[in-house]
């Protein structure tokens, strides 16, 4: 039998926690993990990626799709300054990943090639673990305590492991030995729950509210028919953040949307008109869009108690888990719900609906990019994922593609960063191979990395049950980031070299099909829906169809007053005027 070395030691406790695979990039630092993981039959496996960012954008969507922990491996360098935007990803969107990184200084401190200090690079990214291994006994606690740290902290974690450490032959040493703490892996499982008086208090703002809204963030998956419940028993309605739009079924009545920038007229409306504010598992940096302060009373439920209150006032804070805090608030909330605040929110919704569908029916040249993403909306498998990069496709996606459960959804909500959606899309796919994926992103993230990384899908399609991996791509062609680029004069800001697209698809045998005709969006989508391999769609869409970010709700109200008071009774007036009509007409 070979002797066991530090590498050894990497994948046995990977395999420990569980870990299906790694995401890197191969270097001479991590060469040993990278041999000793393609020595271990594919338990775990190893997933080259094209460049380092993709890499850890991959282990973060893994995290993401999945719940687990992401692992990402890289060499020292700038290799390991590449893994940062996607684990500041997986910080801001709190979510767990680990960063294994192989170090082989060799030369003179501080002169060595390829050198960079990476206690210092990854201190802010993964400031609640940092460590180096020293010797081979070490890996084994470390890499535990790594994985706890990222599991209990829900945030990226980086162990660093010279290349020494990696090709040195285990000693047989006993346990607590040489400063070696054992450890045993397992992530917390704590039951975390509020406070009875805090939930007395929650329960009776909701019950004494007269118009109720919700919203509804990532932190309430796996919650979603407690919050139905709740929200039948007061009879309110319901938004979503970007990051939350997975969480419930889009279809329902009451459900107004996504809030925000991208978001939709109806949650708008429905901010505007509330009285009571319950967040769940929320922190939507689209503070625009909520209640003018004063205006409502807030009960937020977060499982982290440092994010309550951090963006917007709060009356009652309830710290707990989304799903056992809701389920304490029903038993407190008795069955009285408001019917025609119920109803004035279904007919905003009905009335966003209308508007939705002309919109993506409005003529453009040659396609309206809405019109992509309403036909893919009844189209969409009641199955798989759905990866959503940067641009001006989150407003489309936000807007237009209602989905209904069993749907998982993943962007990069907080850091906003570009190039995430295809590597979160081959993550999710390689989780679930047997399930339908797809990645909706724009021209400028297919140039940047989704080319490349197209190379992956091309080398590990075959090993899938369902072959369907459609990347959507909405060429338009504009270098401003987000559409609608057309300046007052007619031009079109910085165009872009137009790719074909789908063309490099046919070149790595995989299908495309590229797309310049209106009448030919719904037979595209069935095209690709039905073909025996990953495709590229290809949409020519029109830079020029504008954004329309929705009205904040009262934004004339905003700054007016020096006197609060004198605004809060303005307000107040013309809440119970807007709504008392809107609720005539509803008779």
């Amino acid at each position: 039998m070979a002797d066991r070395t530090g590498a050894d030691l990497v994948v046995e406790r990977l395999r420990a926690w569980r870990v299906p695979r790694a995401f890197g990039y191969p270097g001479a630092a991590i060469a040993p993990v990278v041999a000793a993981l393609d020595a271990a039959g594919g338990d775990p496996e190893f997933i080259p990626a094209r460049h380092e960012e993709t890499a850890a954008f991959m282990a973060t969507g893994h995290a993401k799709f999945t719940g687990e922990i992401g692992v990402c491996l890289a060499t020292q360098g700038p290799s390991a300054v590449h893994l940062l935007n996607g684990l500041y990803d997986a910080k801001l969107d709190s979510k767990p990943v680990v960063a294994i990184v192989g170090e082989d200084v060799s030369g003179p401190l501080g002169g060595a090639h390829e050198e960079i200090g990476l206690s210092r690079l990854f201190g802010d990214v993964c400031n609640q673990f940092v460590r180096y291994a020293r010797v081979p006994g070490q890996v084994p606690a470390v890499l535990d305590q790594a994985f706890r740290t990222a599991a209990a902290t829900r945030s990226p974690t980086c162990v660093v492991l010279p290349h020494a450490v990696q090709v040195a032959v285990v000693p047989d040493l006993p346990p607590q030995t040489a400063g070696v703490v054992s450890a045993t892996p397992g992530e917390p499982l704590a039951r975390v729950l509020p406070h009875d008086g805090d939930l007395a208090a929650a329960a009776s703002l909701l019950t004494t509210g007269q118009r109720v809204a919700v919203l509804v963030g990532q932190g309430a998956h796996g919650a979603g028919d407690e919050i139905v419940a709740l929200v039948d028993r007061l009879g309110a309605g319901v938004a979503c953040s970007l990051l939350g739009k997975p969480v419930l079924d889009e279809r329902l009545p009451f459900h107004t949307g996504v809030l925000g920038e991208v978001g939709t007229t109806a949650a708008a409306q429905l901010m505007g008109g509330c009285d009571t504010l319950l967040l769940v598992g929320t922190n939507d940096p689209w503070t625009d869009w909520f209640p003018m302060p004063g205006q409502v009373r807030t009960i937020q439920i977060d499982i982290d108690g440092r994010r309550i209150g951090t963006r917007y006032p709060v009356d009652v804070p309830l710290v707990g888990d989304a799903a056992e805090t809701l389920r304490a608030l029903l038993a407190r909330v008795p069955d009285r719900p408001n019917q025609q605040w119920r109803g004035v929110v279904e007919s905003s919704v009905d009335r966003w609906r209308e508007e939705a569908a002309a919109r993506a029916a409005a003529p453009a040249e040659p396609i309206n990019p809405q019109l992509v993403l309403h036909e893919l909306a009844g189209r969409l498998p009641h199955r798989g994922a759905v990866a959503v990069d940067v641009g001006s496709v989150i407003y489309w996606y936000a807007r237009h593609l209602e989905l209904p459960p069993g749907v998982r959804a993943q962007l990069c909500g907080t850091l906003g960063s570009i190039g995430c959606a295809l590597p979160y899309a081959v993550a999710a796919k390689l989780a679930r191979p047997d399930e339908p994926v797809l990645a909706l992103l724009g021209d400028g993230a297919m140039q940047l990395n989704g080319l490349a990384e197209l190379i992956t899908v091309a080398h590990h399609w075959r090993e899938w049950r369902d072959p369907r991996l459609i990347v959507l791509v909405l060429n338009n062609r504009d270098h401003s980031g987000t559409g609608g680029g057309r300046q007052p004069g007619g031009a079109v800001t910085d165009r872009r070299l137009d790719v074909p697209y789908a063309g490099w698809a046919r070149l790595l045998g995989l299908h495309g099909v590229r797309l310049d005709r209106p009448e030919l969006v719904g037979p595209a989508w069935d095209e690709v829906l039905a073909v025996d391999r990953p495709a590229v769609l290809e949409a020519v869409v029109d830079p020029a169809v504008a954004l329309d970010p929705p009205e904040p709700a009262l934004a004339d109200l905003r700054g007016l007053f020096a006197d609060g008071d004198a605004a809060r009774r303005v307000r107040e007036s013309m809440l119970q005027n807007r709504w008392t009509v809107e609720a005539e007409d509803l008779v």
